[in-house]
């Protein structure tokens, strides 16, 4: 009997078509799979199943109506920083434990106008900050392909999710890797989209200038499908735009691939660079021209990034503080307003989330905003040029997505900087505002390894047919 859980969206949309299963019975089956495996893998902090249900039938009536869209019927999860109007939407966050979304986020609209059916809300670090899904103040989410290890962050539940075949899709927010990086540790397909062609109306901010939705699928052909029904300007979101789809006119031997070497360099684990290379060697087998390039501000991005996130999410997260948004934590006794706030802020934000709160404040002050934030968004220009500049000499860029294999839960909890350079080839891509794709290619000792492609703005397409290739070809 077949496993209704693990098809794609393709698949899946046979069956539905075909009438070998109903959205309902598929649906069903999914339910049923997490409530065995959640227990393990914690990738969902809470479950719509009266919403999913009540999808699940609708969607069955408009594929009998022969009015069914590619995603209706079809089961997802939702990353719990977006709006799902009247379920529960945390953040990962102790402060929005009880928060009820009062609307639905554009992308969910979108799924709903489709048909799509929403299964649940999946873990994440709180308010996104964190790059191993242990930073959630409910508790972590362990990877699907070994449970003693994380499954990257901050989009952990999602990747979990999708890996551990608790649903056919998942979206997931990306503000220097957070789709891409759990993507490449639970051993799925993530892409992170050029900034502005996904509406991020519907989700809680954490650096507005990096942060974008994306989907997690099980392959690149999926993240295709999911890709173009959220896409498009949204008169709710001014950095929105519209997407222009390009012809498809893909032929790898055409193909001019760059390798950087600053992600080629120290601090790169042996096994997962052996296996990128292996994987662009494929690439150079099939007929595409492989050529070193340098991206010379890339050992700047890092430290660029964690000036200029943490200075957006300070502005951001001002507006929890206990009557605005969140619990109201504090004791009924304070001296005044403004204890008030510090006791609720310092009770309701975790560690990490304060660390960035006052990073950011710090580095905006009067005195520090020009030696810090103001020289940062300098870098940013310049990161942003290296890539305009490679661009003229290749068509895409190719490197590992995590220079690590997935870590230990608890391994790397007492020391941020080795947690933050699990980022390290992620963040220029959220700087420069530029697509990106994580694929699967390897796995070495049951741990799954990330190959990232790069491509210029608005090309997602050329990365869905080199994902594709390899995908189809690679033995």
């Amino acid at each position: 009997m077949i496993d209704l859980t693990k098809l794609t969206i393709k698949q899946a949309r046979s069956g539905l078509d075909g009438k070998t299963f109903s959205s309902l019975e598929l649906t069903k089956s999914f339910f049923d799979k997490i409530k065995d495996a959640d227990k393990k893998i914690n990738a969902y902090i809470s479950l719509t199943e009266g919403l999913a249900l009540k999808q699940a039938e609708d969607a069955d009536k408009m594929i009998a109506r022969g009015e069914a869209s590619i995603l209706t019927g079809i089961p997802c999860a939702i990353k719990d920083n977006m709006m799902v109007e009247g379920e529960k939407c945390t953040a990962g966050s102790k402060f929005l434990a009880d928060y009820t979304a009062p609307y639905d986020a554009t992308v969910i609209k979108k799924l709903k106008d489709r048909g799509a059916v929403i299964l649940g809300k999946t873990n994440m670090d709180e308010f996104a900050m964190g790059s191993s899904c242990e930073k959630s103040a409910f508790f972590p989410t362990k990877n699907p392909r070994d449970l003693d290890y994380v499954p990257g962050g901050s989009s952990g539940g999602s990747a979990a999710a999708v890996a551990s075949d608790m649903c056919v899709f998942a979206l997931g927010s990306d503000t220097g890797g957070s789709i891409r990086q759990p993507a490449s540790f639970c051993g799925v397909t993530g892409l992170k989209p050029t900034y502005g062609t996904v509406s991020r109306y519907g989700l809680i901010a954490y650096a507005s200038s990096l942060d974008q939705i994306g989907p997690f699928a099980k392959n690149s052909e999926d993240c295709k499908i999911i890709f173009n029904e959220i896409k498009g300007r949204d008169k709710m979101d001014s950095t929105s735009m519209d997407v222009m789809t390009h012809a498809d006119d893909f032929n790898i031997k055409n193909l001019k691939i760059g390798l950087p070497k600053e992600y080629f360099g120290k601090g790169l684990d042996k096994e997962v660079e052996r296996s990128v290379k292996d994987a662009i060697a494929f690439y150079e087998k099939q007929g595409a021209q492989i050529q070193e390039i340098s991206l010379p501000h890339t050992p700047y991005a890092l430290a660029c990034y964690y000036i200029i996130a943490p200075a957006e999410a300070s502005a951001n997260l001002a507006r929890f503080d206990g009557i605005r948004y969140g619990e109201m934590v504090a004791p009924e006794k304070t001296d005044d307003l403004i204890d008030f706030y510090l006791q609720n802020r310092s009770i309701g934000f975790g560690q990490e989330v304060k660390k960035r709160i006052m990073l950011g404040t710090y580095t905006l002050s009067a005195g520090y905003y020009d030696a810090y934030y103001k020289k940062a968004l300098k870098v940013r220009t310049l990161i942003k040029k290296d890539f305009d500049k490679a661009y003229e000499q290749v068509d895409v860029i190719m490197g590992p997505t995590s220079p690590c294999l997935p870590f230990k839960i608890g391994e790397k909890m007492d020391d941020p900087l080795a947690m933050y350079l699990a980022d390290i080839y992620t963040v220029s891509v959220n700087l420069a505002g530029l697509p990106g794709i994580s694929i699967p290619i390897a796995e070495v000792n049951g741990l799954p390894v990330g190959l990232q492609i790069i491509a210029p703005t608005l090309e997602e397409n050329r990365l869905f047919d080199i994902a594709e290739s390899f995908e189809k070809n690679y033995n």
